[in-house]
Order: structure tokens, then C-alpha cells, then sequence
């Protein structure tokens, strides 16, 4: 990392306390641990963030595209927390390559910030059928792995001239717009209630539209149908209407009888959401989930192990940049008072 980058985003570099002696292992390099590992390291405990990918940010990196969110601004980070002593090894997944047991034996308090990463599948006909993508993976192979942006990258991409992004969020639009400039000529938000209920940032929407994605509302995808060689030829699809309102307050999407219609795509990317990769928890099974297989962590972070915090999506659900780095202050904070009392 040059020296003029780290000054220009971070001029100021923070005043460390005495080193204490402890030991803390961070999993997972996204803004959750980013974040916990700043406070950690301010507060004079050596550090290691453990990261399953090949570089950090998480879903900074692989998942908000470089129009949105400069890679620049990342490295940055880590290079200001590599300064404040933080040690980064990547391509360590926890669960396969250590356990939390592992962990435990070699730090003095671990802290689980690894995201929400499984994908939840639409589970319609012909989702295995090339061309469909969930929204980490096509992000994620754009984003960390350069896909599409230049011919000699030895990451592939289906680029496709006919994209149908299926969901209404910040991910989908971070999808179909990167569809756009990825060279689709029609790209579609495909969303089953109507534009005034996308849980999308209203910036996010604005943008959409000016890039000319389409928004195709009160639709519900039915199946994806495929040519003969097993590749995307178009996403079946069911009209809604709107009934009474659900538990979210929103009004119910329902099925009108006959009413359906053929996206003709080559290219669909599903933007539904993710939840838990059980490939941690399934090695610590002394760890409390919830029904949707996320850490039950209390308000500090603490989680049913003595000396394991938790924070950020693995104990949200997929949420937002922000609750998660505030997840991972909170929890630094509690790691140091439980150091600190030992």
C-alpha cells in the first residue's frame, strides 16, 4: 500500500494504549471485523483477523461494486490497521482449516464476524441451469476477481445481452446495474410487489433508472426455462396483486389465476437475500443458533461460549454495513472489559 494512500484517507493514525498482553482472534475481514479489530488494536491487544477469502473487506470488496464503494478506500483501512499492529491471514476458513476450539486455545477471546453468506434460493424449476447466478457469486466475480473487466482475466462471466436481476434490494441494484456495465442491453429488476415497497435505498432506485435498468413489478418468477444445451432462454413468470399486509406491513403479494408472462433473458441473477454458512457453527456445536442458523449473541456480542463474541450478520440476519460495524464496536468494547477483568 503506497504511503500517500494510507495519508490521504487516513492522515491521522490512532494513539495505541499499552500493549496487555492479550491475544484476540477476529474471524472474518469484513466491516464487522474490521471494525472490532480497530477498536481491539486502539485498545492495546494484539490482534488476528482470520479471513476466508483471498483479501479483506468482505462484502465491501466483493460485494459493493467500484462505482459505489473505490477499492482504494479498503486498502486504506487495512493498511491504518496493519499499522496499528493487526496481523491479516487470509485464506484461513474457520470451520475446514481451525476450529473456534482451535481458536480458543491459542487467544484469550474470539470474535466471530463472518457474515451471511449462503445464498437462499428462489427453489423454482431450472435454478441450475447456466446463466443463473446467485447475487454474492456474480458480485463477487466482478468485484474481487476482476470478471468481465479486461480479456485477459482468468476469472469467467456470463455477461449476457438480456438480465433479469429477481429481488428489490441495495444488492439487486448493485446486480443489475453492474449488468449494465457489463454490456446488457436490457437489464430488469423483477420485484413482486410494487416500487413504492422495494426495501432499496431510494438513491440506489433513482440510479437504476437513470442507467435505463427496467423495473418490473408485481411479478413473482415460476420457473426458469432453458435451451437444449442447458443454458438461461427465459424466466417464467406470475402476475401479482396486492392483498391485506403481511407481518413486514406490507401488503401481501397474490397470485392472479392465468395471469403469466415469459421474460426473454439469458441471464438471471437472484438477489433474494443470503443467511448463515453453517461451516463454522457446524464445528462448534456448543454454540446457541436461532431457527435460521444464526449465532444468538446478547447485547454485548457474548454468545453462549465463555470468551466468544459475535457480531454482524452472522447474528442479524443480512443487514446493513452499518449495524455491523456497530455490532463490532460494541463487542470490542465487551471483549476488553472481559480482558481486562481477568
Amino acid at each position: 500500500m503506497p504511503t500517500s494512500l494510507i495519508q490521504r484517507y487516513w492522515p491521522l493514525l490512532a494513539v495505541l494504549a499499552a500493549a496487555s498482553g492479550k491475544k484476540v482472534a477476529v474471524v472474518g475481514g469484513g466491516p464487522c471485523g474490521l471494525t472490532a479489530a480497530g477498536e481491539l488494536a486502539k485498545a492495546g491487544h494484539a490482534v488476528t483477523i482470520f479471513e476466508a477469502l483471498h483479501d479483506t473487506g468482505g462484502v465491501l470488496r466483493y460485494g459493493i461494486p467500484q462505482f459505489r464503494l473505490p477499492k482504494e478506500i479498503i486498502d486504506g483501512e487495512v493498511a491504518r490497521l496493519q499499522q496499528m499492529g493487526v496481523e491479516i491471514e487470509c485464506n484461513v476458513i474457520i470451520g475446514k482449516t481451525l476450529t473456534i476450539d482451535q481458536l480458543k486455545e491459542q487467544f484469550d477471546a474470539v470474535f466471530i464476524g463472518n457474515g451471511a453468506g449462503l445464498p437462499a434460493m428462489m427453489n423454482i424449476p431450472g435454478e441450475h441451469l447456466i446463466g443463473v447466478y446467485a447475487a454474492n457469486e456474480y458480485l463477487t466475480r466482478v468485484n474481487l476477481m476482476g470478471a468481465g473487466q479486461s480479456e485477459h482475466c482468468s476469472t469467467p462471466i456470463l455477461k449476457g445481452k438480456r438480465v433479469a436481476v429477481v429481488g428489490a434490494g441495495n444488492t439487486a441494484m448493485d446486480c443489475v446495474r453492474t449488468a449494465r456495465r457489463l454490456g446488457a442491453q436490457r437489464a430488469m429488476i423483477v420485484y413482486r410487489r410494487k416500487e413504492e415497497q422495494m426495501p432499496a435505498r431510494a438513491e440506489e432506485v433513482h440510479h437504476a433508472k437513470a442507467e435505463g435498468v427496467e423495473f418490473v413489478t408485481l411479478t413473482s418468477p415460476l420457473a426458469v426455462e432453458g435451451s437444449e444445451d442447458g443454458r438461461v432462454s427465459g424466466l417464467r413468470c406470475q402476475k401479482m396483486e396486492l392483498g391485506e399486509a403481511d407481518a413486514s406491513g406490507r401488503q401481501r403479494p397474490i397470485a392472479i389465476e392465468g395471469a403469466e408472462e415469459v421474460l426473454h433473458v439469458d441471464i438471471v441473477v437472484n438477489a433474494l437475500g443470503t443467511r448463515a454458512n453453517p461451516l463454522l457453527t457446524a464445528t462448534a456445536p456448543e454454540l446457541q443458533l436461532n431457527d435460521w442458523g444464526n449465532i444468538i449473541a446478547n447485547g454485548d456480542g457474548l454468545t453462549s461460549i465463555a470468551g466468544v463474541y459475535a457480531g454482524g450478520d452472522i447474528t442479524r440476519g443480512g443487514s446493513t454495513v452499518i449495524l455491523a460495524m456497530g455490532d463490532g464496536k460494541q463487542a470490542a468494547a465487551a471483549i476488553h472489559r472481559y480482558l481486562t477483568a481477568q
